[in-house]
C-alpha cells in the first residue's frame, strides 16, 4: 500500500471556504465510515484532521492502485459530503502522495505548517483524529506506523529546538488587538463564547490584563462555571447571551457550533444599547460563530482567525533559525519512513518466495522419503534430494539470465552476487 494525503488549509483556503468543508468532532467517525463504505478497496485506511485552519484526508491506497490517480475520487468525495461540487474547492485543494504526505504529516504535528508557527495545539488534535480513526475501525498498520512516527518527530522537533520558544499564541494576539483600540483592558468587560482549549488560552492571557469582568458562556452552564472560576470569573447559559451582549466590551468566540450563534441582529441592538461604544470581537470558530455582516457595522471591530493570522507573523524572523533546524530534523525522519515504507513493499514478494521455496522443499523431501520407503541406499537418495533442489532452485535464475537482452544482463549480472553470494575462495 501507499499513502496519500488531500486537504486545504489557511495558506490555500479563507474561512469562508475552510468553514464550508470541516468536520464537526461528532461528525467525524461516521465520515470516515461513510468513505470506506464508498471506497473500501481504493481506500482500506483512511483518518481525518479537521481544525479551524485546516481539513485534510490521510489515506493508506491499495497496492494495486497509484495515489495520484486516486486523488481526484478523494477530493470528488470531500466536496459531496459537504454538498459542495468538486470545482469549487478544487482550487483550494492540495493532493500529497507518498514522501509528500509524510513530510507534511510531520511538518503540521510540528508545527511548522501552522499559522502561528511551532504552536502545541495542532499536534493534540492530530492525536484526537487518530483515536477517532481507531475507534472507527479504520486505522491500520500504515497510517498507525504513520502517525506514531508522526508523533515522535514532533517531540524530538519540539525537544532539539526553540521551534515553540518565539511562538505567539492567537490568544496573545487578541489581547494585542485589543489594546490598539483600548486604553486598558482593566476597565473592560470581557465575554469568553465557549469553553474549549482556545477558549481557555485566551481567557488565561486576558485574566493577566485583569479585566474589569470576565465571564465564560457556554451551553453547559458547568463547564463553563468550571473554567470561570479558575480566573475569579463569572458563568453565564448561552440562552442568556441576547440580554448581556451590550453588557461586554470584548467579545471572544470559539465553538464547535455548525451555524453562527452571534447575528448581525443581536449585535446591532448591542450597539444600540451600548450607545455606539464600540465592541471588540474575534471569531476564533471555524464554521464561523459570528455573521461575517457584523463586520461592517461602524463600532464593531470583528476580526477572524485569518486576520490574527496575519499579526502572529510578526516577528517571524526569530524564529528562521529553529525552523531550520526543525526541517533538517523532518527530513531524516522522512527517509527513515520511506526506507521503512519500502522494506514493507517487498513483504508480499518475499512470502510468495518462501512459500514457493516451501512447496519445493516438501516436493522433494516427500519424493526422498518415498524412495528411502522402497529400500534405496540413503546416501544416493540425499545426493539426489540435494541435486534436485539446487537444480530448481538455480533453473528460474539461469534461465532469466540466459533469455535476457544485453543491457538486462548487465543488470542481472550486477545483482547476481548480491542475491547468491559467491565462494570465491
Amino acid at each position: 500500500m501507499s499513502l496519500l494525503a488531500i486537504g486545504l488549509n489557511h495558506t490555500t483556503a479563507p474561512v469562508a471556504v475552510r468553514e464550508r468543508l470541516s468536520f464537526a468532532p461528532t461528525a467525524v467517525a461516521e465520515a470516515l465510515q461513510a468513505l470506506r463504505a464508498q471506497f473500501a478497496r481504493a481506500f482500506p485506511e483512511a483518518a481525518i484532521v479537521s481544525t479551524c485552519n485546516r481539513t485534510e484526508v490521510y489515506c493508506a491506497v491499495a497496492a494495486d492502485a497509484e495515489p495520484s490517480a486516486e486523488a481526484p475520487a478523494l477530493a470528488t468525495w470531500l466536496a459531496e459530503y459537504h454538498r459542495l461540487k468538486a470545482d469549487q474547492i478544487a482550487p483550494h485543494l492540495y493532493a500529497l502522495p507518498q514522501r509528500d504526505a509524510v513530510r507534511h504529516a510531520f511538518r503540521v504535528a510540528s508545527g511548522l505548517d501552522s499559522m502561528v508557527i511551532g504552536e502545541p495545539q495542532i499536534l493534540g488534535q492530530m492525536k484526537e483524529a487518530v483515536r477517532t480513526a481507531e475507534s472507527a475501525g479504520a486505522l491500520g498498520t500504515l497510517l498507525n506506523q504513520l502517525f506514531q512516527r508522526t508523533f515522535s518527530v514532533a517531540k524530538e522537533v519540539r525537544t532539539q529546538t526553540e521551534i515553540g520558544a518565539h511562538s505567539v499564541s492567537m490568544a496573545a494576539a487578541a489581547v494585542r488587538l485589543a489594546q490598539r483600540i483600548f486604553p486598558s483592558i482593566n476597565e473592560l468587560n470581557v465575554l469568553f463564547i465557549g469553553a474549549g482549549e482556545m477558549i481557555d488560552l485566551c481567557a488565561t492571557h486576558f485574566a493577566a490584563q485583569m479585566p474589569r469582568r470576565l465571564v465564560v458562556a457556554n451551553r453547559t452552564v458547568e463547564r463553563a462555571h468550571g473554567l470561570a472560576s479558575r480566573f475569579d470569573g463569572q458563568a453565564m447559559r448561552l440562552a442568556d447571551l441576547p440580554d448581556h451582549l451590550a453588557e461586554f466590551d470584548v467579545v471572544i468566540s470559539c465553538t464547535a457550533a455548525s451555524l453562527p450563534i452571534v447575528g448581525l441582529g443581536l449585535v446591532e441592538r448591542a450597539l444600540k444599547a451600548r450607545r455606539r461604544k464600540p465592541i471588540f470581537m474575534v471569531d476564533l470558530a471555524v464554521p464561523r460563530d459570528i455573521e461575517p455582516e457584523v463586520g461592517q457595522l461602524p463600532d464593531a471591530y470583528l476580526y477572524t482567525v485569518d486576520d490574527l493570522g496575519e499579526i502572529v507573523q510578526d516577528g517571524a524572523s526569530a524564529r528562521q533559525v529553529a525552523v531550520a533546524q526543525a526541517e533538517a530534523i523532518i527530513e531524516t525522519r522522512v527517509q527513515s519512513f520511506m526506507h521503512w515504507l519500502d522494506r514493507r513493499q517487498a513483504v508480499p514478494l518475499i512470502r510468495d518466495l518462501r512459500e514457493s521455496s516451501e512447496s519445493m522443499r516438501r516436493e522433494e523431501l516427500a519424493r526422498a522419503q518415498r524412495l528411502l520407503a522402497a529400500g534405496h541406499a540413503p546416501d544416493e537418495v540425499l545426493n539426489q534430494l540435494a541435486l534436485r533442489l539446487t537444480n530448481k532452485f538455480m533453473h528460474r535464475p539461469l534461465t532469466v539470465l540466459h533469455e535476457a537482452s544485453n543491457t538486462e544482463r548487465e543488470q542481472l549480472l550486477a545483482w547476481m552476487p548480491k542475491l547468491f553470494p559467491l565462494d570465491k575462495k
